[in-house]
């Protein structure tokens, strides 16, 4: 057999679906009607919808898993861009190494999980995400542009949602593919939040940053994500969550109410809540744990809260599809959540008691 080229397995683009083109309201309404997993989604998606409505409710929408490589980055897109969401809390990975990645011009494509040897595909710089696959030198390309983002900011310590503000800025002026969450959030004032930031290309580049300047570097601070989120939760009060997959963002967006009433406010908790995930309940783990789980601990309340036991590329299109359709958005403000942070960051620095400026 001849030997192969890289050309020879990066061939055919992922393509991101579009919510505007596909109506599913109507299929959605009648998923309504039967059992199982379709009557959970078509009441998650009512739920998103009065989430929507809900002119005093702010959306936190919580990523986490590949969807953006599987071709959900424009769902997300769309969200932002129409006032759909107002924050978001990710993993580092769809953020910086498949939404930046993807500005810069780079794509992930259709690939499979079976018959490949992947011996060979690390000889050739492809990484597999189970049947996408991804050019391991244009990974190494964002990399080394979070290392640039760094190298130009002040030495001090930085939230997560901060840096990502900078990665937006710097899309602005150089995005080669302008369909990009991150930019969008940027132009939209939608923060973003990371909790687990140096698990993805922006942790090799800060890496490289702080090793070239070892005495005089930024770094990130994860106690100031998780205080300006809490901020931003008691700043909205009235809340809902649509969370994809589960993990840190999942945990991150819930123990804002928790924190909240340990600072001393009386924060209702999280009204409505959505999620979908694959994950299994019986191993106690976070990502599978039930939303009246969540309930126990103070969280979410459980008038208006779904599960929906599916893989995201199915579910998502449909729920988000049917948000976007129904046109509860069309009337909903944006919130510019980021205004409001940099403004009360601005507050916290020139106050001289350091008591915050509530």
């Amino acid at each position: 057999m001849p030997k192969r080229k890289k050309s020879d397995f990066l061939k055919a683009p992922v393509e991101h679906i579009d919510i505007r083109r596909h109506n599913t309201v109507r299929l959605v309404e009648d998923m309504e009607k039967m059992a199982f997993s379709a009557r959970e989604l078509a009441r998650a998606a009512g739920i998103y919808d009065a989430m929507l409505r809900d002119r005093k409710c702010s959306i936190f929408l919580c990523l986490a898993g590949s969807i953006f490589s599987a071709g959900l980055k424009k769902v997300v897109v769309e969200m932002v861009r129409n006032n759909m969401v107002d924050a978001i809390v990710s993993t580092g990975a769809l953020m910086v190494d498949q939404d930046f990645f993807e500005a810069l011009g780079f794509k992930h494509y259709i690939g499979t999980p079976y018959g490949v040897d992947d011996n060979e595909l690390r000889n050739l710089h492809i990484d597999r995400i189970y049947d996408t696959f991804i050019d391991e030198d244009e990974l190494r390309v964002v990399d080394s542009t979070m290392r640039e983002i760094a190298d130009s900011l002040e030495p001090r310590p930085w939230s997560s949602r901060e840096f990502i503000r900078e990665m937006g800025r710097w899309l602005a002026k150089n995005a080669k593919n302008r369909d990009s969450v991150v930019l969008a959030a940027y132009q939209k004032g939608v923060p973003i939040f990371v909790p687990a930031f140096s698990d993805c290309s922006a942790g090799f580049g800060m890496a490289l940053h702080q090793h070239a300047s070892p005495g005089r570097h930024m770094s990130l601070d994860s106690a100031k994500d998780f205080y300006e989120l809490t901020k931003l939760k008691i700043e909205a009060g009235e809340t809902g969550l649509f969370m994809i997959g589960g993990g840190a963002p999942k945990n991150f967006a819930q123990d804002t109410v928790v924190c909240a009433d340990m600072l001393g406010f009386d924060t209702p908790m999280h009204k409505y809540a959505v999620q979908i995930t694959v994950a299994d309940a019986r191993d106690g783990a976070l990502s599978g744990s039930t939303l009246k789980e969540a309930n126990s601990w103070g969280k979410v309340d459980t008038a208006c809260e779904q599960m929906v036991f599916s893989e995201a590329t199915l579910a998502v299109p449909l729920i988000a599809g049917y948000g976007y359709h129904k046109g509860g958005w069309k009337t909903r403000k944006a919130r510019n959540y980021a205004a409001f942070l940099e403004e009360a960051g601005q507050c916290a620095e020139s106050c001289a008691c350091g008591c915050g400026c509530k």
